[in-house]
C-alpha cells in the first residue's frame, strides 16, 4: 500500500462511470464495491480497482424458493395480547404485523410448536385451532389476557425488505430467505456459491452480508419497524432446528423461551440457560457452514469478508467458533467510537469501517446536512480508531445520491486522508496505555465486547445513552479495556485489572439484576476493592433489592439509592466538597442524562462532588484501601470524557497518569505511539482550539489546531 492513498472501499454504480473515475482519483480510492439493488457495469470493472461484490447467498435464488417454499426462514412472533369475554376467545394473530413480511406456518403441528398462554396466570391453554390467521381459543376464563406464540414463514427477507422500503424500490420482485440448516436448502446454497463465483470472474473479494439468520427485525400492519432486536436469535429458528435442538440438548424449548412474553430475549436481560444453549446451538451451526463457504471462495483464490450486521446471529465475533470461519476480513458499520471499537477489536486479519452517513435519502435530500452528520460521526470514530485503527474504510449506499452534494464529496477527501495517516502513523503498534487495566463488568461478558448498552449501529435510546456515554468515553481513552462477566469474578478478580466498572438500570443486563445476590460475586468484590481495587458505578450499580440493601456494594460505593422502602429513616445532610482531583478539569455544569434520584450517603468517608434536587449525583469513596466513585448517569460529551479519565486514575490510584500523554484542553485528546516515535492530537470540538501536550518524561508540546482538526508531532 502507497503512503498517499489506497485504503478506501467506493460504492459504485452502472450509469455512474464518470463519476466513479473521478472520485477513485478524489478519494484516492482503491477497491469499489456494488451495493443492494445495483450493478458494476463492464467498464467499472475494468478499472483496475479491487472489486469487492456483495453476496447475500440467503436472498439469491428466488426461483428455488418458490419451488421449495417449505425451506423458507421462520421465526417466533407473538400475537398482541388479548382479553377473554366468555370462554372462547379468537385472535387474529397477525393483527399487528406486516403481512408482506410474515405468513402463520400452519403446515406445522400447530400443537406441537405454537403456544397459547394465559398472560393472568402464565400457565399454557392446549385446546386451540388456526384458520388462516385466526386462532380460535377454548377453554378460556373471562377477563383472563391471552396471546399465541407462532411459528411464520418469512417470505420478504428483512434486510432486502429494510432497504427497498427506504428507498422506494417500487414493483421489485421481493426476494425470499433460504434456511440453510435443511440439508437440501444448504447443498443448493453451496452450488449456488460455486456458480456465483464462476460467473463473476472480475469479483477479488466476496463480501457476505454477514451469513445466514437476520437480527429480529419484525415490521408492523402500517409497514413500519415494530421491534428491532439486533442481538436477537427468534430467527434462527424451524421445526426441523428445534428438533435437532431437542436431540442434541435433551430438554424441547418451548416458543415461550424464543418470544420471552414480548421481550423476544432482549440483551438489556439477563440470559437464561435455555437461551445462551440456543444461542450456542446456532452458533456452531453457522460458523460450520460459514466456513464451508469461505473455503469454496478460497478455492477460487478470492477473499472472504463478512459485514458484521445484518444476517449477523451466530457469527457472534467474540464467541467461542467465530474464528473457525476463517475469514479474511470483518467490515462492519461505524457510527460512533463504541461500533469503531466493536469493528476494530474483532480478532480477525482485516477490519473495515463503513461509516456513516450511507448515501440513502433519509440524509442526502435536499435539505439535508450529510456533512454535518459525517463531522459528527467522524470525530467519535476518529477517538476510538486512534486507540485501535482499522485498516480499510468505505461507505455504504447509492454514490448516485452522495455525488449531489459536492461539499460532501470534498468532506469526505479530508476524513478518507486522516483515517490514512492514522494507520501509517501507527504502523500497527499499540498506542501509551496506563499500567492497568479496566474491566466493564455486566452478564454478557467477552461475548459482547464493546456491544453494551447497543440497541442497533449506535441508534440513540433513551434507556440507555446515559450509561453508553461512559463506553464512548472509554472508546478513546488511554487504557486497556476488557469486557468480562459475573462468573469471570465468582472465583476473585483477575490479577491484571485494576479498576472494574458496573453501569446501567436496576434489573438489567448491564447492571446485573439478580447476580447481585449471589454472595461469592459480592464478597469477591468487596474483598478485591477493600485490598485495594478500584471501582466505578454509573446510574444504578450494584442494584438488587435484597436483604435490606438495593446497592449491594452500598459500602464500597458509598452512596445508597432510596426506592421508597426505607423513606421513613433519616438520611445524612449532603455536604459538597470544594474540590476533587476527579472534578479539577470540570468547566461547566456536568450532564448526567437521565440521572439517577433519591442517592445518598452511606458513608462516612463519601467525598459529595455534586448535588442535584437534594440528590448525590457525583460522589468518591474510600473503603479498606481501596477507592470508588459514583455517577448518577454518564452521556458522552466532551466534560464526560475527561472526568471519566480522572476517575479512572483516581479509583486505580494513579492519579499522575492523568498527565500522562494528555493535553490540558478539555476539547483535545492525545494518543502517543512510543514504538514509532509520533503523536496525535485532535480537537473533538468544532471550534478552533490551542493548548499544550505533556509528556510521561516532562516535555511539553504546544498546539493550535482548527475546528475537527488533527495534528501528528515526533516525539
Amino acid at each position: 500500500m502507497n503512503q498517499t492513498g489506497g485504503r478506501f472501499t467506493l460504492p459504485g454504480e452502472t450509469g455512474m462511470e464518470p463519476i466513479v473515475a473521478e472520485l477513485a482519483r478524489k478519494w484516492k480510492v482503491d477497491a469499489v464495491r456494488d451495493s443492494d439493488g445495483t450493478q458494476l457495469s463492464q467498464e467499472i470493472l475494468d478499472m483496475g480497482l479491487q472489486v469487492y461484490s456483495t453476496l447475500c447467498l440467503v436472498r439469491a435464488d428466488n426461483a428455488y424458493m418458490k419451488a421449495h417454499p417449505e425451506y423458507r426462514q421462520q421465526i417466533y412472533l407473538l400475537s398482541e395480547p388479548c382479553v377473554a369475554e366468555a370462554e372462547t376467545l379468537q385472535i387474529d394473530i397477525m393483527q399487528k404485523f406486516f403481512d408482506q413480511q410474515f405468513t402463520p406456518n400452519t403446515d406445522c403441528d400447530i400443537h406441537r410448536y405454537w403456544q397459547v398462554v394465559d398472560r393472568t396466570t402464565g400457565e399454557s391453554l392446549p385446546d386451540f385451532s388456526c384458520e388462516g390467521r385466526i386462532v380460535t381459543i377454548r377453554g378460556t376464563v373471562p377477563y383472563h389476557v391471552y396471546t399465541v406464540s407462532f411459528l411464520a414463514y418469512q417470505i420478504w427477507e428483512p434486510v432486502s425488505m429494510y432497504n427497498h422500503l427506504t428507498n422506494d424500490w417500487g414493483d421489485r420482485e421481493h426476494l425470499i430467505p433460504i434456511d440453510v440448516r435443511y440439508p437440501e436448502a444448504g447443498a443448493h446454497t453451496l452450488q449456488v456459491l460455486e456458480d456465483w463465483l464462476q460467473n463473476h470472474p472480475k469479483t477479488d473479494v466476496v463480501r457476505f452480508t454477514t451469513f445466514f439468520y437476520n437480527f429480529d427485525l419484525m415490521y408492523d400492519q402500517n409497514a413500519k419497524e415494530r421491534q428491532v432486536n439486533w442481538f436477537g436469535y427468534a430467527a434462527c429458528v424451524s421445526p426441523y432446528a428445534l428438533d435437532l435442538f431437542e436431540k442434541e440438548y435433551g430438554y424441547a424449548l418451548l416458543p415461550e423461551d424464543l418470544v420471552d412474553a414480548g421481550k423476544y430475549n432482549t440483551p438489556f436481560e439477563n440470559p437464561s440457560k435455555k437461551y445462551l444453549d440456543w444461542m450456542d446451538f446456532n452458533q456452531r451451526f453457522v460458523s460450520q457452514f460459514a466456513k464451508q463457504c469461505v473455503d469454496i471462495v478460497h478455492k477460487h483464490n478470492r477473499k472472504a469478508i463478512m459485514f458484521f450486521g445484518d444476517h449477523w446471529a451466530g457469527t457472534e465475533p467474540y464467541g467461542k467458533y467465530f474464528q473457525n470461519i476463517g475469514l479474511d476480513a470483518v467490515v462492519g458499520a461505524a457510527g460512533d467510537g463504541v461500533t469503531t471499537r466493536m469493528i476494530a477489536d474483532i480478532p480477525v486479519k482485516e477490519t473495515e469501517a463503513r461509516f456513516y452517513p450511507y448515501f440513502f435519502p433519509d440524509v442526502f435530500h435536499e435539505g439535508g446536512d450529510p456533512v454535518g452528520e459525517s463531522t459528527r460521526v467522524w470525530r467519535k470514530c476518529r477517538r476510538a480508531m486512534m486507540r485501535k485503527p482499522m485498516d480499510r474504510m468505505g461507505y455504504g449506499g447509492y454514490l448516485s445520491l452522495a455525488y449531489k452534494f459536492p461539499a460532501f464529496i470534498d468532506h469526505v477527501s479530508d476524513v478518507a486522508d486522516q483515517f490514512r495517516s492514522i494507520v501509517e502513523n501507527a504502523k500497527g503498534t499499540k498506542p501509551y496505555s496506563a499500567p492497568f487495566k479496566v474491566a466493564v463488568l455486566n452478564s454478557w461478558g467477552h461475548l459482547r465486547t464493546w456491544q453494551t448498552h447497543q440497541v442497533a449501529h449506535s441508534l440513540w435510546n433513551q434507556r440507555c445513552y446515559s450509561y453508553l456515554g461512559a463506553m464512548e468515553a472509554l472508546a478513546g481513552l488511554p487504557f486497556e479495556v476488557e469486557f468480562i462477566s459475573f462468573d469471570d469474578i465468582r472465583g476473585g478478580v483477575p490479577k491484571d485489572i485494576g479498576v472494574i466498572l458496573n453501569a446501567g438500570d436496576a434489573g438489567t443486563s448491564w447492571s446485573g439484576a439478580e447476580y447481585w445476590k449471589d454472595p461469592q460475586i459480592t464478597t469477591a468484590l468487596r474483598a478485591w476493592v477493600y485490598n485495594g481495587g478500584g471501582f466505578i458505578g454509573i446510574g444504578e450499580p450494584t442494584a438488587c433489592e435484597y436483604q435490606g440493601r438495593f446497592f449491594q456494594l452500598a459500602d464500597v460505593l458509598g452512596v445508597q439509592k432510596e426506592i421508597g422502602l426505607t423513606a421513613s429513616c433519616d438520611k445524612s445532610a449532603l455536604q459538597k466538597v470544594d474540590s476533587h482531583f476527579i472534578t479539577a478539569d470540570l468547566q461547566g455544569p456536568v450532564n448526567y442524562g437521565e440521572s439517577m434520584p433519591m442517592i445518598y450517603q452511606a458513608s462516612d468517608s463519601l467525598a459529595v462532588l455534586d448535588v442535584q434536587n437534594g440528590s448525590c449525583t457525583m460522589a468518591a469513596n474510600e473503603c479498606g484501601k481501596g477507592r470508588a466513585f459514583y455517577m448518577a448517569g454518564m452521556p458522552y460529551d466532551l466534560q464526560n470524557a475527561r472526568l471519566l479519565q480522572r476517575a479512572i486514575c483516581w479509583v486505580a490510584h494513579q492519579e499522575g497518569e492523568a498527565a500522562n500523554w494528555a493535553s490540558d484542553n478539555v476539547y483535545t485528546e492525545v494518543t502517543a505511539y512510543p514504538e514509532t516515535g509520533r503523536f496525535s492530537v485532535i480537537n473533538n470540538s468544532t471550534e478552533p482550539q490551542r493548548g499544550t501536550v505533556h509528556a510521561p518524561d516532562g516535555k511539553t508540546y504546544a498546539f493550535d489546531l482548527p475546528g475537527a482538526g488533527c495534528v501528528w508531532m515526533d516525539i
